[in-house]
């Protein structure tokens, strides 16, 4: 069984955007319940989460964005820029302790503590514009843990893969001319037209051209249809890069069941693509392998999606070998 960890913190409960907003803090409270009910907190690592250091948000994001969103928190606003970001006082600080979580795993896993981990944290983040924030994201998560990787560890090669339902812009922008960090995104295009961006010809610039790639789903699609495009679009990709480390931006939000998309994934298929996965990271980066949640919004399937993800990171096996799933 592998050592993997899972991070939540309540505090990422007090970000609180508000009535009828879909990004709300009983999302992660439905997925800590799934893992919890399934028996599993006693066999993976629990976190808390540590707030980033302040270096570390502006790899990604400018300082003067920093300081809007800072201020704007302060001040008691309800919104950042957009009424799709809803925020509180508490925003800011809950921001720093979602990307600040994710690189403590990232340092675990480095460290052998860890050989892999579930971070399930919010706000998300692969919306999140080095000078703008977008759909529920402040800082983004996954890009910032990927610069720190490099830096910090040294990783030559980061791979990040993105299968919300929603194109992550800020990621892909963040390393379009990155050869180092290949950027890869599953999405519905048009995705009720947002966020517009992650066409296919999309494929990076300068010395990054190459290294972003972007399968789309038309509405309606379904489990075939994005087998079909992981096959022939991720797979190759990941056999050519050769990564060192493999970051997940985990959205559940393509499920049949979440209103939030036009797409119809089974629960099965959020299985298949984290076995997949979990084979590739074994292949190229000695397993290591780290998913940080991005959307999911059906209160109702999230425990179980959440379970079943947690499950095939542990690899416990029965007596047969089998993955308990």
């Amino acid at each position: 069984m592998k050592k993997t960890g899972f991070l939540y913190d309540e505090r990422y409960l007090l970000h609180d955007t508000g009535e009828d907003h879909p990004e709300t803090a009983d999302r992660l409270i439905a997925i800590y319940k799934g893992i919890e009910n399934a028996g599993l907190l006693e066999k993976v690592k629990c976190f808390r989460a540590k707030p980033a250091d302040m270096k570390w948000i502006k790899t990604i994001h400018s300082e003067d964005y920093i300081r809007r969103f800072e201020e704007i928190c302060l001040c008691g606003n309800m919104t950042f820029e957009t009424t799709d970001n809803r925020i509180c006082t508490e925003t800011y600080d809950t921001a720093f302790l979602a990307a600040g979580g994710v690189m403590d795993m990232a340092c675990r896993v480095m460290e052998g503590e860890l050989d892999n981990a579930f971070c399930a944290v919010r706000p998300p983040g692969h919306h999140a514009e080095r000078n703008e924030s977008m759909g529920f994201c402040y800082f983004n998560n996954i890009a910032i843990c990927a610069k720190y990787l490099q830096m910090q560890w040294k990783i030559e090669r980061v791979m990040i893969i993105d299968i919300d339902v929603h194109h992550g812009n800020a990621t892909q922008h963040s390393f379009e001319s990155d050869p180092t960090v290949f950027y890869y995104s599953i999405h519905e295009h048009p995705s009720f037209a947002f966020p517009g961006t992650g066409r296919d010809f999309e494929q990076g610039s300068g010395k990054g051209f190459g290294f972003n790639k972007n399968s789309l789903a038309l509405p309606g699609q379904g489990d075939k249809d994005y087998l079909k495009l992981i096959k022939r679009d991720l797979f190759p990709a990941i056999d050519r890069f050769k990564p060192g480390f493999i970051l997940l931006s985990t959205g559940f939000d393509g499920h049949m069941d979440d209103d939030m998309s036009g797409i119809n994934l089974s629960t099965q298929w959020y299985t298949w693509i984290t076995l997949k996965l979990m084979e590739m990271a074994e292949k190229y980066c000695q397993g290591r392998l780290i998913s940080i949640l991005e959307g999911g919004y059906c209160l109702e399937r999230l425990p179980e999606l959440a379970r079943n993800h947690v499950r095939v990171l542990l690899q416990e096996r029965d007596a047969n070998g089998t993955i308990i799933i």
